[in-house]
Order: C-alpha cells, then sequence, then structure tokens
C-alpha cells in the first residue's frame, strides 16, 4: 500500500469518527436545522462529483464518478424535503370551513 493511501484512508476513518462524535452530541430537537444547514455542503459535494466525473478514465472511474453523483444529489434532494418539511411545521394553519349543521 502506498503512502498516499494510506494517508488518504486515515484521514478518512479519522473524519468519519469525528464526525459520528460530533452528530452524537446533537439534541434531537436540533437535527432538522442542523440537516438544513448542511445542504450548502451537499451542493459542494455534488459540484465535487461532478469535477472528479469529468476527469474520469476508465469504467471504474465512470461507475465511481455516476456512484457519487447519485449520493451527492440524494443528499441535496433529501437536505430539501427535511428543510421543507421543517419550514411547514411553521407556516399558517387555515381555518377548515365548517359544514353545514355544524355549531
Amino acid at each position: 500500500m502506498s503512502a498516499d493511501l494510506m494517508f488518504d484512508l486515515t484521514v478518512f476513518v479519522l473524519s468519519l469518527l469525528v464526525g459520528f462524535e460530533v452528530i452524537s452530541k446533537v439534541p434531537a430537537t436540533l437535527h432538522t436545522p442542523l440537516m438544513s444547514g448542511a445542504n450548502s455542503i451537499h451542493g459542494i459535494v455534488l459540484v465535487g462529483a461532478m469535477l472528479i466525473a469529468s476527469t474520469a478514465r476508465g469504467p471504474a472511474g465512470y461507475v465511481l464518478a455516476f456512484v457519487a453523483m447519485a449520493f451527492a444529489t440524494a443528499n441535496v434532494v433529501g437536505g430539501y424535503v427535511v428543510t421543507d418539511r421543517m419550514l411547514g411545521m411553521f407556516r399558517a394553519r387555515t381555518p377548515q370551513p365548517r359544514k353545514d349543521g355544524e355549531s
């Protein structure tokens, strides 16, 4: 294994551990705002995946680029869905019209 690959794997594993530790300390009431704030990061990941895809060579590179863009797109769309649901909780509800005979 090359030193560069070992360094990259070490950084990846450490970032997973730090990310898990940080997220596990967030109270449940803050998870939704945290997800909506992360949308910009997911957008940057999508742009990065597209840039990497432009340098892909061979079938393995194309498959990895497609998988990276699919996951990044799922993150962006999911983040916007969660944000929309969160903002929906704060919208004013319209009163329901009364049916005949109800007081």
